[in-house]
């Protein structure tokens, strides 16, 4: 059939009128759609806003209850945790994560206390948190990091997590296996109902900077991680990593960063078919408050704009620290 052409057909006919733009409107955003992205810290009653992310602060576990109970106040199902732990608790082995008491632990148990099942809780699994080198995983000689070793450690992790009432363990370490072993070690402890939301395509990015900043590693990270995080400039790679966690038994799979990677949530969304999930990560978030503080852009259109941009590319939910800006800009 072929195409009418002008004037027959004017494309701007439906726009004309708002509610004719609502009408045909492809792509839908609601706060359903977000994952809110907190940091932890030590202490009772704590905030500490954070220098290199303007209007984001660490919380410490009582005060991040409150942040669950914004969150469903605002419609967003799910928070995510990330822990800022101390340089005392640190070490070259990361054992602080598998101790049940510590921050992250901690976190979800004050969250559970305090809203039940009504929210949902996706907790971090990697070790930089936890070490004193600041890389994901365990070192081997000349610092490369150990895969198999690490896989042990990880999976003791997520069942520290899990046992803390987790709902979704989301590796983001990118250790070959992990998600497997994770599966398996879920299982067999009885998580039958725990996720996993794998980041299965985690690039090496120039854009972690603050992230890093956040959980207090970036002066202590020695070297860098692209012998385990993906090169920027791949794509088919991104496709078999996608491929193999999925096969291990992830229930859903990320991409990160979000925005310089929306051809790779495009092609694994055509591919698979499966829930895709992207982070808007840190310096992303950095640059949109660094071009409303120089009056090159309007927060709210910016903020709308590239959240569109995420569900247009075919994404189930983001990971933005925008999260409650946005919903309370949605419920509006």
């Amino acid at each position: 059939m072929s195409q009418p052409t002008y004037p027959s057909l004017r494309m701007r006919r439906t726009r004309a009128h708002g509610w004719s733009r609502a009408l045909h409107r492809e792509t839908v955003l609601t706060p359903a759609d977000l994952i809110w992205p907190l940091f932890v810290t030590e202490g009772t009653g704590v905030e500490e806003p954070i220098a290199a992310l303007p209007g984001v602060s660490r919380w410490s576990a009582d005060r991040i209850a409150e942040r669950a109970k914004e969150a469903i106040a605002l419609g967003i199902p799910c928070v995510a945790l990330f822990p800022n732990t101390q340089p005392g608790r640190r070490s070259e082995d990361g054992a602080e994560a598998l101790n049940p008491g510590n921050l992250m632990c901690r976190a979800i148990r004050s969250i559970r206390d305090a809203c039940g099942d009504e929210i949902g809780v996706l907790t971090d699994v990697a070790l930089d948190p936890y070490t004193s080198h600041g890389q994901d995983g365990l070192l081997g000689d000349a610092g490369y990091v150990l895969n198999d070793a690490t896989v042990e450690a990880l999976v003791a992790q997520s069942l520290n997590q899990a046992s803390a009432g987790a709902d979704i363990i989301a590796p983001s370490d990118m250790m070959d296996g992990r998600i497997g072993a994770i599966r398996a070690a879920l299982e067999g402890a009885g998580h039958v109902n725990v996720q996993i939301m794998s980041y299965a395509a985690k690039y090496a990015s120039a854009f972690y900077g603050p992230f890093r900043d956040a959980v207090g590693s970036r002066g202590l990270l020695q070297g860098d991680k692209q012998t385990y995080q993906m090169d920027p400039a791949n794509s088919e790679e991104a496709l078999r990593e996608v491929a193999l966690d999925l096969a291990e038994g992830a229930d859903s799979v990320m991409v990160k960063p979000g925005l310089p990677y929306l051809d790779i949530v495009v092609r694994v969304k055509q591919r698979f078919e499966v829930p895709v999930f992207a982070y808007q990560v840190s310096g992303e978030y950095a640059m949109i408050e660094a071009a409303v503080a120089v009056g090159a852009g309007t927060r709210d259109a910016l903020v709308l704009e590239t959240l569109m941009a995420f569900k247009r590319a075919g994404c189930s939910g983001v990971l933005t620290y925008h999260a409650a800006h946005a919903a309370r800009l949605l419920g509006d």
